[in-house]
């Protein structure tokens, strides 16, 4: 087999949630098997770390497409911005002020995030970015999701939970710790950045498909799947079979199915929106409410690749930005009527920005560095790092000022309680991103 195919097939396992391999379980091909029985034995929701802060979490919410962030933080102390935007550029007076000092303001639909920024739960991070950009959305991404600027190998986050339930330096046969804890995507298949060596991401699009869905092909793989599952154990089994890997696999998958569809079914205590997002972050909320032990979860909200029509206070990115601004700010109500905000750190992030002029389609074409947010009660309230020039530009884009995997370094080691030297590969100064005493 080549590498390419070997890389392809690993990559495509572990992508794919622990539900659909139960349901695909009783035709497991021979690649597959000597792939998963090389995984630890996971335990959803149990086991612990000592040092590690098990009642820290993290939510990334993924921007697909290429956010505009000079429409998003909008530089209206800026006079070259409404030169090189004269139809999609903010108005001044209806910019969001974040900073009259620094002429710096949101997305007028961004009011969800202004309360958040005004409630002292939001950080804007200026001028994100990394060396030598890509302008590919799939290769930028990549760069995003591994911490690399080659784009490949595990996700950062996979990394974090191969080092949480294996430990670094034990190589493919170490014994593991203790037991892993998955994080949860919402959507069809969990995103590289999740996807490590050894633990496999769990995810979802909705409570309702998951669940074991042979039956619903053939009734008559009902019979075998209740008999794997009604065991109960693999304890009798040979440990490297393909009986008790298909134990294990069917047993993880019904507890997690049993465990978050019970916990989704519970209602929030927060309006949200009825958008793909909203419904989303909803059942983050209903899965921290309901204890799961869950350490990072990841949503998504696409559209951002405004090339046409972009709009400005509005149109279809304005749109976007009340989507998502009205989601945050109902998780984050939902969060303190729980009394579970404290726990909840959220990062968003985009591919990449946008060009700084626009275009003759009334849009703004792939770009570079653009603002990172963050939400939370441990945030360093404000806005971190000097706006990027619109003059000094590198061939029409921004030049980056902060590496983002300065900020994915503080995440790893003052939230997480991780080594992110060993998870990132190499040390990054910590971007200053949390309150003191984090």
């Amino acid at each position: 087999m080549s590498d390419e195919h070997t890389a392809y097939t690993r990559r495509a396992f572990l992508g794919t949630s622990g539900l659909t391999l139960a349901s695909a379980s009783l035709a497991v091909p021979a690649f597959l098997q000597r792939s998963a029985l090389a995984l630890p034995r996971p335990a959803f929701g149990m086991g612990s770390i000592p040092g590690v802060p098990e009642d820290h979490i993290l939510v990334v919410v993924q921007l697909s497409g290429g956010n505009d962030g000079l429409n998003t933080v909008v530089p209206f102390g800026m006079d070259q911005y409404y030169r090189v935007r004269p139809s999609i550029g903010i108005p001044a007076q209806q910019a969001l002020a974040i900073s009259d000092r620094e002429g710096l303001g949101l997305h007028p639909q961004l009011a969800g995030v202004k309360q958040l920024f005004d409630d002292g739960l939001c950080t804007v991070v200026q001028g994100v970015g990394y060396p030598n950009p890509n302008r590919s959305h799939f290769m930028s991404m990549d760069i995003w999701h591994t911490a690399d600027t080659s784009g490949t190998g595990e996700g950062w986050l996979g990394r974090y939970f191969d080092s949480q339930c294996c430990g670094y330096g034990k190589g493919e046969s170490g014994t593991p710790e203790s037991n892993s804890q998955p994080g949860i995507a919402l959507g069809r298949t969990a995103p590289l950045a999740m996807e490590g060596r050894k633990v496999k991401p769990i995810a979802f699009e909705t409570p309702e498909l998951f669940r074991w869905m042979g039956e619903d092909i053939h009734e008559s793989l009902k019979r075998p799947y209740d008999a794997l599952v009604s065991r109960g154990s693999d304890d009798d089994l040979p440990p490297d079979s393909n009986a008790a890997f298909l134990m294990r696999t069917a047993l993880d998958a019904q507890v997690s199915s049993d465990l978050i569809r019970r916990a989704v079914d519970r209602a929030p205590r927060a309006r949200y929106p009825r958008t793909q997002l909203g419904q989303q972050l909803a059942m983050v909320s209903a899965m921290i409410a309901a204890g799961l032990s869950t350490r990072v979860y990841y949503v998504t909200l696409g559209g951002f690749d405004t090339h046409a029509g972009q709009g400005g206070a509005q149109g279809a990115h304005a749109n976007l930005m009340r989507t998502f601004g009205d989601a945050i700010r109902a998780f984050y109500d939902d969060l303190r009527q729980q009394e579970n905000a404290d726990r909840v750190l959220t990062m968003t992030f985009s591919e990449f920005g946008r060009r700084v002029g626009q275009n003759a389609s009334g849009g703004t074409d792939h770009g570079t560095a653009a603002p990172l947010l963050l939400f939370g009660p441990m945030v360093r309230a404000g806005i971190l790092g000097d706006h990027p020039s619109l003059s000094d530009l590198d061939q029409g884009d921004l030049k980056y000022r902060i590496d983002f995997r300065t900020v994915y370094a503080a995440i790893l080691n003052k939230w997480l309680g991780a080594d992110d030297t060993e998870i990132l590969g190499r040390r990054f100064r910590q971007a200053e991103i949390f309150r003191q005493g984090i």
